[in-house]
């Protein structure tokens, strides 16, 4: 009865060893085939394509206050975009302006984006009634000051396209 269980335990010992070279020869056949076939290479050369490198069309990198060639903005302060931040990233700061029909007014004073605390989860920009936020292609986020990571994302001047009209 023992010699069989070592009979057993040697099958299985060699049945691993062959998995795993299988598993092995399965692996490099898809290395090897790019030492053949250099033109089907997934991998982007990075950082020395930087400057032509294209991310896709639905990534979601830093979070940007779209501006018209005039520095306005469509942005009405109405908050929904920093509620439905699950992490509270986004920071509103208004001024309150009487306007000419005697009501008073939110005007945008600072868009504040915390970008140290956003998972990039994107349901800011789907929230926004007015399209004022998209996703940019921007992925190098890597600053030795954790304070550049907070950025105000209205322009100097800037103003929104609502008060203007």
């Amino acid at each position: 009865m023992a010699f069989l269980k070592t009979i057993r335990e040697v099958g299985k010992y060699f049945h691993d060893i062959y998995s795993g070279v299988a598993s092995l020869m399965r692996g490099m056949k898809v290395t090897g085939s790019y030492f053949t076939r250099p033109g089907s290479i997934v991998t982007q050369r990075y950082p020395e394509n930087r400057d032509t490198l294209k991310m896709f069309d639905n990534f979601k990198g830093e979070l940007m206050l779209i501006h018209d060639e005039n520095n306005l903005h469509s942005c009405n302060v109405c908050n929904t975009c920093a509620r439905k931040c699950p992490n509270g990233s986004i920071e509103i700061i208004y001024k309150k302006v009487e306007g000419a029909d005697g009501r008073s007014k939110k005007i945008l004073d600072k868009y504040v984006y915390h970008l140290d605390t956003c998972s990039f989860c994107g349901l800011c920009v789907p929230a926004c009634d007015e399209l004022a936020l998209k996703f940019d292609q921007k992925f190098e986020h890597a600053v030795f000051d954790k304070r550049k990571l907070t950025k105000v994302l209205n322009k100097p001047g800037s103003s929104s396209k609502t008060t203007n009209e």
